[in-house]
């Protein structure tokens, strides 16, 4: 069973480069695969995760209930779910689950696991964090009339509803393993995936081995999974050495380059415009940040389509965007994101009137502490270009580099002034896309810790709309007053550039990457 998610999503799509290619033959059982993550996960609990680091190691360990697929993206199709049904007034999907399904201890997977896992995401105990508990808010109560069916009641027809029960993020956990120690994700690993945990070595690797009980008869065919934690330059240099067979979140232009000349038809090369961007985050409860002319000015002073010219070849950013994806249909087309505060492309005017906006407030010798991520590209180049403009404005910056682990808790517990993050997601949608810049109490995802009840009304409002001219005006109201409140702010959006063995089959390009990782149908040929 597939549906395709919504008529404005579908046509909006930019297209995905494939490689033209010859019908593979059946698939080969067997084989290791080896790929880099250029970051270890701070820890292990998808729900509460934001980073690449976190799913590509630890999505082939889990199963959820419907996944993307990949192959006919943006198509949902079944998982843990046999088939569902949607009420026609959206508000009841009732799933019928696989009956074979095991957990990696051999114990039978049930509804009640699927109703304590998506509790634990709508409603997170004391202590447990749920970076997308907003996304779920529509939920009025989940039903388990018997072991394998389960039945999602919500208050108003959510358009992103059956898009959010395909989220990659939410693994779906034991509830005998989870409910005796809520913590129980952080430190082990234990789904009904493909592979099981094998181990995981600190700074080196992460290993996961075939579930021979896996509930998809024939499936996994690779023996197993060595992620490799390799950074900047060694990437490259481990796929032309033949270490690794991929790298499943991003090479630049430069490097793609090089992989393909030095390897030839070796490689088979992917792109697609990457839901990502660099978003600028100020904690407004860190003064002087608390004051909206200081944000802004901090935001108009960056060019951004400078910065397209500047970053394009030796990154992968690439595209100048407000709140939704370039390209996406829901995006703000250039003639109008041009006149929100940061995206003109005067930037002598608006430099101009970033210097006025801090004398105003007082802050004409501002200096910025920004913290930042220690992940070279695109992060490292981002500070760079925001020390130059910061500095064509009288403001000088102290950075501060985390690794993933402090990077995170930093943004969750606010012990930042002024930080870099990543947006975007898994799927186009203003419901997903939107939730950095609510309140923090509507979205733990929001970590300017702002109280704005107007952007939450306007997320409200868009969510409970059915009809799509109303909802676009919507996002457009949202938009312009986030921009120029200026709580999180969008830098640059991405292009992905996915290099891989040409033996690596079975894996599909997508806008995303965070969704198609577990790697369940990949396999290596001979």
């Amino acid at each position: 069973m597939r549906f395709h998610i919504g008529a404005l999503l579908i046509g909006s799509l930019l297209a995905v480069a494939t490689p033209a290619a010859a019908a593979d033959p059946a698939p080969a059982k067997g084989g290791t695969l080896k790929f880099s993550v250029e970051a270890e996960p701070p820890n292990f609990d998808c729900h509460g995760a934001i980073s690449f680091a976190v799913i590509h190691p630890v999505a082939p360990h889990y199963s959820t209930l419907l996944k993307f697929d990949t192959a006919q993206y943006p198509a949902v199709t079944g998982d843990l779910a046999d088939s569902w049904t949607v009420s026609a007034d959206k508000r009841v999907y009732t799933f019928k689950l696989r009956p074979n399904v095991l957990f990696h201890d051999g114990t039978p997977l049930t509804s009640a696991d699927v109703k304590f896992t998506y509790d634990r995401i709508r409603n997170p105990p004391a202590g447990v964090i749920s970076a997308r508990q907003v996304d779920y808010a529509s939920i009025e109560s989940i039903e388990t009339p018997d072991p394998l069916t389960i039945v999602f009641k919500l208050q108003y027809g959510d358009p992103a509803m059956q898009a959010n029960f395909a989220s990659p993020w939410n693994c779906v956990y034991s509830a005998a393993k989870v409910s005796a120690d809520q913590q129980y994700p952080k430190t082990h690993v234990m789904g009904t995936g493909p592979f099981v945990f094998g181990a995981y070595e600190k700074g080196k690797s992460w290993t996961g081995k075939r579930f021979d009980k896996y509930f998809r008869a024939g499936h996994p065919y690779l023996d197993g999974f060595e992620a490799h934690f390799i950074t900047g330059k060694g990437v490259v240099a481990a796929m032309k050495e033949g270490k690794i067979d991929a790298m499943f979140r991003s090479f630049t232009p430069a490097e793609r380059d090089e992989l393909e000349s030095a390897l030839g038809d070796k490689v088979v090369t992917y792109e697609s415009p990457l839901l990502n961007n660099i978003l600028l985050t100020f904690n407004v409860k860190k003064p002087p940040f608390d004051d909206a002319r200081v944000r802004r000015a901090l935001s108009l002073a960056i060019d951004r389509w400078g910065m397209v010219d500047q970053l394009s070849n030796t990154t992968f950013m690439k595209f100048v965007g407000g709140i939704m994806r370039p390209g996406f249909v829901m995006a703000t087309p250039e003639s109008a994101l041009t006149a929100l505060p940061g995206f003109s492309r005067d930037i002598a005017a608006s430099r101009e009137e970033a210097r006025k906006l801090l004398a105003a407030a007082g802050q004409s010798n501002l200096n910025v502490p920004l913290m930042n991520r220690d992940i070279a590209v695109p992060y490292s180049n981002t500070s760079e270009a925001l020390i130059e403009a910061w500095r064509s404005i009288g403001v000088t910056v102290t950075e501060k580099k985390n690794n993933t682990k402090d990077w995170q808790v930093a943004l969750n517990t606010g012990d930042f002034s002024v930080g870099l993050d990543t947006g975007g997601d898994y799927f186009d949608d203003p419901m997903l896309q939107m939730a950095k810049f609510v309140s923090r109490d509507m979205s733990a995802q929001s970590y300017s810790n702002e109280n704005d009840r107007i952007l939450d009304a306007l997320f409200i409002g868009q969510g409970i709309s059915n009809s799509p001219r109303e909802r676009l005006a919507i996002v457009r109201d949202f938009e312009k007053r986030a921009l120029t409140e200026a709580y999180n702010v969008p830098i640059l959006w991405w292009n992905r550039i996915v290099v891989t063995s040409s033996r690596l089959k079975g894996w599909n390009m997508s806008p995303s990457q965070y969704i198609g990782q577990d790697l369940g149908d990949v396999w290596l040929s001979r």
